[in-house]
């Protein structure tokens, strides 16, 4: 029994590994096609500033808040294995704020969904100021819970 439970807590110790690296394995295969991507909004550039112009200014707009978003992925790749695999929040906002400002200049016939839009990178930004206030450790004891002794009557 002593011999099955030393092999389990072997295996237990080798499946997290094995996954960390598929997952490494993806986010690096990921940030390749990203940075593909990247390269090919820089080229959708250069083709809509020769071809069209400063005419057609929205989509000028919408191709460079998607070069940001391929961008800020990117970045966040790159933060990931900087910090110890481990995603930082603010990343997630960040881009949760681009791609709604991407949505208001490509989408703004409506204008209730224009509003709602906008209350959504409201709500985003509220939330990046909430997690920049708040302290990076957590206390070891909240400090609305009084440390109770335990009074025993003999």
């Amino acid at each position: 029994m002593e011999k099955f439970k030393k092999e389990f807590s072997i295996v237990l110790t080798i499946i997290p590994k094995v996954l960390q690296m598929f997952l490494n394995f993806c986010l690096v295969l990921l940030a390749f096609i990203l940075s593909f991507l990247l390269i090919k909004e820089l080229t959708v550039f250069l083709k809509i500033l020769i071809t069209v112009g400063a005419a057609d200014y929205q989509q000028f707009l919408a191709n460079i808040l998607i070069f940001f978003l391929y961008f800020e992925f990117i970045t966040m790749i790159v933060k990931y294995f900087k910090e110890d695999y481990h995603f930082p929040l603010r990343y997630f906002l960040y881009v949760g704020i681009t791609a709604m400002i991407r949505l208001i200049i490509v989408e703004h016939d409506h204008p209730i969904d224009t509003l709602i839009y906008s209350l959504v990178i409201l709500i985003l930004i509220v939330g990046y100021f909430i997690m920049n206030i708040t302290p990076l450790e957590r206390p070891n004891r909240p400090y609305f819970f009084k440390k109770v002794r335990n009074n025993t009557v003999n």
